[in-house]
């Protein structure tokens, strides 16, 4: 893969940080597998394959479920500083657990045209059938191809490129687990190159990376279920959290007892809701019943729209770790969570 400016080969550069994941892990004396190769040892020769430079750090060597915003932090201000270096993207190589979090992370934040492109594996380097090389030739494909410029943050995995804001992971261990549903998949890696199946759209302004303590961080994710008494809202609210995320049902409903749960949270902090279905948006006014939709809008409540809860949770943390108040976290769910 060369690119020319007047009449000159140009190698691409890739920055490549690896946070561990399965991708890295190794067999222990202790028994199972663990997090323990670096970005070097994953590369091997890959990027020559493609002639693609490379820059590589390993920042951390975790599984995805440990995975922290100061974590995620240190990688954004790496990554920044390798673009002001003149890399043409970045690749971040993680856990699986939570890489739909991550990428909507970088999404939210990350300003640049240079791409930040989120890949691991879903089968350790042990097992046959290891996806792990493969997705990261195929990250650094998509990193490097000029064609990724301006489209913020994208999960690749199987060769198939995802946008931050739709991937999900929806199976627990196949190597097809990631989706992007009801929008499908942007791109695919095809013969070493990417090809995309849209323009690239336009963005909303990044917002500011999270620099405070663990505050913002202690938002819960809470999922409304068959006869919910609206308790456990009511706990998390008394334990001080700055703020909570109901992944309600269907299209943003809730039972009875945890729309008067809400009710009394509401003055404290802010309550988002997003429906817990996997696919499909939350709605604002079609329903009338104790609990609806209009029931919770009434009362105060944001919409997440079309995001997901975890991805909801990612910007209402990073939202009021900048100071955000009631207005501006509305402002952003429906610039980010609605489709019009």
């Amino acid at each position: 893969m060369i690119f020319k400016t007047h009449n000159k080969p140009v190698r691409p550069l890739v920055a490549v940080a690896s946070l561990g994941g399965t991708i890295t892990m190794t067999t222990s004396a202790a028994g199972g597998v663990r997090p323990e190769l670096g970005a070097e040892d994953l590369l091997g020769g890959l990027a020559e394959q493609q002639d693609i430079g490379v820059r590589t750090a390993t920042l951390a060597t975790v599984p995805g479920a440990s995975l922290d915003f100061a974590t995620l932090g240190d990688c954004y201000d790496w990554a920044a500083g390798q673009v002001a270096a003149g890399a043409a993207g970045v690749v971040v190589v993680q856990g699986t657990d939570t890489l739909e979090e991550t990428a909507y992370f970088f999404e939210a934040v990350w300003p640049h045209q240079e791409p930040v492109i989120v890949t691991g594996a879903m089968r350790h380097p042990g097992l046959p059938g290891a996806d792990g090389p493969a997705n990261l030739l195929a990250a650094l494909t998509v990193a490097a191809a000029p064609a990724s410029r301006s489209r913020g943050c994208m999960v690749v995995m199987e060769d198939e490129v995802h946008l931050a804001r739709w991937v999900r992971k929806a199976n627990s261990s196949r190597p097809d687990a990631f989706s992007s549903a009801p929008a499908g998949p942007v791109a695919s890696v095809t013969e070493g190159a990417v090809h995309y199946f849209h323009p690239a759209g336009i963005r909303p302004p990044a917002l500011e990376r999270p620099r405070s303590g663990p505050g913002a961080a202690r938002v819960p994710l809470l999922e409304a279920t068959l006869d919910d008494s609206g308790e456990l809202l009511d706990a998390v609210v008394a334990a001080g959290a700055p703020g909570v995320v109901v992944a309600a049902t269907g299209v943003g409903h809730v039972s009875g007892g945890l729309a008067d749960a809400i009710e009394r949270a509401l003055p404290q902090l802010p309550v988002v809701v997003a429906t817990r279905t996997g696919s499909g948006t939350t709605f604002r006014h079609t329903y009338g019943f104790r609990g609806s939709e209009s029931d919770l809008l009434g009362m105060g409540v944001t919409m997440a729209g079309w995001l997901c809860p975890r991805k909801a949770r990612i910007l209402l943390c990073t939202l009021l770790a900048a100071g955000a108040e009631r207005e501006w976290i509305e402002e952003e769910f429906r610039r980010r969570g609605d489709l019009g």
